[in-house]
């Protein structure tokens, strides 16, 4: 995959469009805030941002090391770039450095950027700068510099040309400071192909087969599902086949659904994909091979619309242009043992979903579990950043987040939990959301970094 970027960026010739020589005014440093990152260290008050054009020497120098991508850049070019103290450009620094960590211009790039930032920043191996580069950037809030979508877009386009219509959009609405690799290519295989992506993606599984019940007795009970029930059917999705695929379109219920799991986020979901606007078809999830502060990036193949997948709005395309948000259905993570017992009726995802392949029981093999490995910027102190929370929205629009194992003990304990309207229900092993009359709310387990970093306003019960 290094080599194949190597190549790419060795072809890309286009130059930087220009800038003003006029040194640029900063802006008030940001007041200090005590920010800490996801492993718990302090990060350092912002530097002063420049407004304004980026000055032409530093563009010029930019110029030189976009238009050689590929090979060894001069130091000298990224030196100019450091010694304009336009921290702006920390975000083209960010990206160059995600695709070439380990080489001697991901050393180069890391220390411009120490030089225009101005603050002690820990050395680490190149993938831990990476994060910490984009962590510091995420934090500080700084902002992008003029041009910065169209210099992303060429870098981005090269290493993958499926990405385009995203970039196409003008008005798209992402936040593209926040858009990083995940590491893989676009999964553009039509509805129902059975085979893998030549160049590497994360497969979506359409229709897996599925058995009753008691054909499921390859999945150990105290396995984690992920269960949906929808109109009285229910379905358990396994979390080791969820980890391969990382994508389910299915029909349950007699409804569509298309059902996301961001293995980094710890966050399935679960969407009705058959409510869509007049004129489109019922939608088709895919993976697109790109995150936005570590939570993965999903699109609709038909409509090549990218949509933010915690919250389910399309951000390009023709659904952006249709103020188009996708209607969330309950995700319950539950062992396996329990969910069976609670739904006897249930099915579950087959041992080869149908693909006649086997599943490894473990096939991330711990990668997550010290914590996030992308960079998700400044956290919220209130919880650990991998703590598993119920995320739900109130029937008033406030966001509210239930610490998941100590919501269920005080069930099982018989205490009521609620909060701003909202209750809590067991099913299986698993938690339901409730109104104050009832009815059902939509509701999804997921680590705490990625529920509170979405939903920044969360209140939290306690």
């Amino acid at each position: 995959m290094l080599i194949r970027i190597a190549i790419v960026l060795a072809l890309l010739t286009a130059a930087c469009s220009g800038g003003d020589s006029a040194v640029p005014e900063p802006e008030a440093a940001t007041p200090d805030v005590e920010l800490i990152d996801s492993d718990g260290n302090p990060i350092p008050p912002a530097p002063e941002v420049p407004t304004g054009p980026v000055a032409a020497e530093a563009v010029a120098a930019l110029d030189a090391v976009w238009s050689g991508l590929g090979r060894v850049p001069d130091p000298a070019d990224m030196a100019a770039i450091g010694a304009s103290g336009d921290v702006r450009l920390g975000w083209l620094i960010s990206d160059l450095l995600r695709f070439f960590q380990g080489s001697q211009f991901g050393t180069a790039a890391f220390d411009a950027f120490v030089d225009m930032a101005g603050v002690a920043v820990p050395a680490g191996s190149q993938p831990r700068q990476w994060r910490i580069v984009t962590d510091y950037l995420i934090a500080w809030d700084i902002p992008a510099p003029p041009g910065y979508a169209d210099y992303k877009e060429r870098l981005f386009t090269l290493v993958e040309p499926g990405w385009q219509p995203f970039f196409d959009d003008a008005g798209a609405d992402v936040d593209w400071r926040h858009v990083s690799w995940g590491g893989v290519l676009i999964d553009d295989r039509p509805l129902g192909d059975l085979n893998a992506c030549p160049e590497g993606c994360i497969p979506a599984i359409d229709d897996p087969a599925v058995t009753d019940a008691a054909g499921g007795f390859w999945y150990p009970d105290d396995a984690i599902v992920f269960g949906v029930t929808v109109n009285g059917e229910s379905r358990a999705y396994p979390k080791n086949i969820m980890e391969v695929h990382e994508m389910v379109n299915d029909t349950l219920g007699n409804r569509r659904i298309g059902m996301p799991y961001c293995t980094l986020c710890g966050s399935a979901q679960a969407f009705y994909t058959d409510v869509v606007p007049d004129g489109f078809d019922t939608l088709v999830l895919r993976t697109s091979g790109l995150l936005s502060r570590s939570n993965k990036v999903m699109y609709d193949l038909d409509n090549q619309s990218m949509f933010d997948t915690f919250l389910g709005t399309a951000l390009t395309g023709p659904l952006r242009e249709a103020g188009f948000v996708l209607e969330p259905v309950s995700v319950v993570t539950s062992t396996w043992g329990e969910w069976k017992t609670a739904h006897p009726d249930t099915t579950i995802v087959a041992s080869d979903g149908g693909r006649g392949i086997s599943y490894p029981a473990d096939p991330l093999r711990g990668r997550d579990d010290n914590g996030p490995i992308f960079p998700v910027g400044d956290v919220d102190p209130r919880l650990e950043v991998q703590e598993l929370v119920v995320g739900v929205i109130s029937p008033d629009g406030a966001a509210i987040a239930f610490p998941a194992a100590a919501a269920r003990q005080s069930l099982e304990e018989g205490v009521t939990v609620s909060a701003a309207g909202v209750r809590l229900a067991l099913d299986g092993g698993g938690l339901r959301a409730f109104d104050e009359s009832g009815n059902e709310l939509a509701a999804h387990e997921a680590f705490w970094f990625a529920w509170s970093q979405f939903r920044p306003d969360t209140q939290l019960w306690e």
